[in-house]
């Protein structure tokens, strides 16, 4: 398992935070997936070898905040 965190703009309730570990979630190869929303922080546990730092970015975006790095 590989862990991310990534830094998300956008984030501002709890309706913000669910959406994200909703659809962060979701994905095949996702085991867990934490939101700091005061830090903007979005912490991700995965498989490498079933999903990409990449896709679980575009699944951020898809949501409509902005992955910053």
């Amino acid at each position: 398992m590989k862990e991310v965190t990534l830094k998300v703009e956008g984030m501002s309730c709890a309706h913000c935070v669910s959406a994200v570990e909703k659809s962060v979630g979701a994905l095949e190869g996702v085991s867990d997936v934490k939101v700091n929303l005061d830090q903007g922080l979005v912490e991700v546990k995965f498989d490498d070898s079933i999903v990409s730092v990449e896709k679980i970015k575009e699944t951020i975006d898809d949501q409509g905040y902005d992955v910053v790095s």
